[in-house]
């Protein structure tokens, strides 16, 4: 059984384009999205839109991010990054937001065996992996995970860093981000997950995809566009 699981797309088309042409190669039995799919400034509706055909071709299950939560709330003077989410209100479908806003935090599949969520099972905000900006004790990831049931993989993303960690019998994943990378390599990630005979492998994947194209869309068209074709650019944000 294969399982692929991608998220963070962060609104960028070019990327997610590629990782799915990747996806497909390897004829996942199941597709995951960790959510943030469309917070960003590379084509978020054409993203919506693929992510909507993927949908009806592979049934993919979806779970929250902490950004489409910000898709869900109304918009007020005080609202965090109001122009950022007005414009993409303007540009996505009517009730984008209230759906995404409303996907689970948390889902599992194959008979329980794979649970899967954006940050930790019961809050798209906690970074399951992280403690500030160093990797967190097992003991504290074990906390923040809580009872995982017949889980034997967990996958998240939310900290756009790759990272693998066994606690005993529980591999814990961070597939890292699709778009918005951190490491100064802009390559697109995803997991591909397999179980033969009883037991889970991990195979992180990278992903060339058309960058510049990516980062000229968001200077044309994007909220704050030169900071986000910089940012797909040089595989991290500018200081």
């Amino acid at each position: 059984m294969r399982v692929a699981v991608f998220g963070d797309v962060h609104g960028n088309r070019f990327a997610l384009e590629a990782v799915v042409q990747d996806m497909e190669r390897h004829a996942p039995d199941a597709w995951v999205n960790l959510g943030d799919q469309v917070f960003g400034g590379a084509d978020p509706a054409g993203v919506w839109q693929l992510q909507q055909d993927l949908k009806a071709r592979h049934e993919v299950l979806e779970v929250r991010g902490n950004t489409d939560e910000r898709l869900g709330q109304p918009l007020t003077e005080t609202t965090e990054k109001r122009e950022m989410l007005a414009w993409l209100h303007g540009v996505l479908p009517e009730g984008t937001g209230t759906y995404v806003a409303g996907l689970p935090t948390s889902v599992t599949l194959m008979s329980g065996e794979v649970l899967a969520a954006h940050g930790s099972p019961d809050s798209a905000w906690t970074y399951l992996l992280l403690d500030g900006k160093a990797w967190a004790s097992d003991d504290l990831v074990q906390e923040r995970l809580g009872d995982t049931g017949a889980a034997r993989v967990v996958v998240v993303g939310h900290s756009h860093q790759e990272h693998l960690r066994q606690l005993g019998p529980l591999t814990v994943v961070n597939v890292g981000a699709v778009s918005r990378q951190k490491d100064g390599s802009p390559l697109a990630r995803w997991v591909l997950l397999e179980r033969e005979q009883g037991a889970w492998s991990v195979t992180f994947r990278r992903v060339p995809y058309d960058v510049e194209a990516a980062a000229r869309w968001a200077e044309q068209y994007a909220h704050k566009g030169a900071q986000e074709a910089a940012h797909l650019r040089q595989g991290k944000a500018s200081k």
